[in-house]
């Protein structure tokens, strides 16, 4: 009688050659992208749907994704951005009185593939040691696979360094939001008495990030990627938040880097995340650099240089600010505790700051909510 395992269904294919095999759900075809790994133990779902993500595979260290499905209020843009993702265990059937869908059935309505079955502690290790590889993630049923393509495919990929993916993430129009956070039982509530008029400009913004502001007391008015500071400043805005998105700064930067110029010429409060972070950086002149395997996670302490506190966050960046380029009139507001990373700054003469973690913490801790009130307060003491 035999006992032969059943044939692999999907490929990941590194290009320095490795290859890891497992079974295949989601979609079926090929993707190509760069890998990462995140610690985070909850929320799949808010990671796969963050722009942030746009051109990475994502490979989760904590084995039991897909146990709690899925549903429309836990995305954090339309639908998945992340390329593809990696897990140990296959997914289980959900089992949760929010699912609506099941992880793999979520996954192939929306064209993005998956494998599972992979040792993901083995496939970590060697993206800290050897930095985030590009990868060739292939699913078919039949398990046929031309490992000799796949490998070159993942060698042929461009990288993120020198790439603008803001544009490709970002809205195509301007729109109002006022949806406040998710709380028990009504769930999502809108912002009736808004304080504050403010501007966000969407690199890739994530939903949740635009309900901390609007739980903040603001008025959201979100406008594309590249909007110019007079587009901003039409709007009249009491502040101006700066928001999170994918690809190489200095690429994004091309555009957005003369806005914020114009916007810090204003006088106006500024508050910017993770990609909005290093591009505030470089426009006051600092610069940024790639990270050997960036963080990814929604565990990782953060030392407020001001309070001595420590903070647990939710971070998702492959790029940093080089705190040693940063000019006179810019401090260094927080440091990671990991690696000692520049993780936020603030200008000294004006109330303009920025964070490289995500406080909006989803998913995620929320030490780190203050923020939101801090740009409130700020926009409050200008009035």
């Amino acid at each position: 009688m035999s006992h032969e395992s059943p044939k692999p269904t999907a490929c990941l294919a590194l290009a320095d050659g490795t290859l890891f095999y497992g079974r295949g759900f989601g979609a079926t075809g090929e993707t190509v992208a760069e890998l990462c790994f995140n610690t985070a133990m909850t929320g799949y779902q808010e990671i796969m749907t963050d722009p942030s993500y746009a051109g990475q595979v994502v490979t989760f260290t904590f084995p039991h994704i897909g146990n709690t499905g899925v549903n429309p209020e836990d995305d954090e843009t339309a639908d998945p951005v992340a390329a593809g993702m990696v897990v140990k265990w296959d997914p289980t059937t959900p089992s949760n009185w929010r699912s609506v869908d099941t992880l793999s059935n979520w996954l192939a309505t929306r064209g993005r593939i998956a494998i599972g079955g992979v040792d993901t502690r083995r496939l970590t290790r060697a993206i800290r040691q050897q930095g985030a590889p590009h990868v060739a993630l292939a699913h078919d049923p039949d398990g046929n696979f031309d490992t000799d393509a796949l490998v070159a495919k993942a060698r042929a990929f461009s990288g993120l360094e020198g790439l603008d993916l803001a544009k490709d993430v970002t809205c195509a129009q301007s729109y109002r939001w006022d949806e406040m956070r998710w709380a028990w039982p009504e769930g999502y509530s809108r912002q009736e008495n808004p304080q504050h008029k403010v501007v966000a400009v969407d690199f890739g913004a994530k939903r949740n990030i635009l309900r901390c502001l609007a739980s903040a007391g603001c008025d959201v008015t979100v406008l594309p990627a590249t909007a110019t500071a007079e587009e901003v400043l039409a709007h009249n805005p009491d502040g101006v938040f700066l928001s999170n998105g994918p690809g190489d700064p200095a690429a994004t930067g091309a555009y957005a880097v003369p806005m914020i110029k114009g916007v810090l010429e204003a006088n106006l409060p500024v508050f910017g995340i993770c990609l909005g972070h290093q591009m505030l950086a470089l426009a006051l002149g600092a610069k940024t650099v790639k990270m050997n395997h960036g963080h990814h996670g929604a565990n990782h302490p953060v030392k407020d240089n001001d309070t001595g506190k420590v903070e647990i966050t939710s971070m998702n960046h492959g790029f940093a600010v080089d705190s040693q380029t940063l000019p006179e009139g810019v401090q260094e507001t927080h440091v990671s505790l990991f690696d000692g990373s520049n993780c936020g700054i603030r200008m000294t003469n004006k109330p303009v700051f920025s964070v490289q973690h995500h406080p909006e913490a989803s998913p995620g801790p929320q030490d780190s909510f203050y923020l939101f009130e801090k740009f409130a307060a700020n926009m409050a003491a200008r009035n």
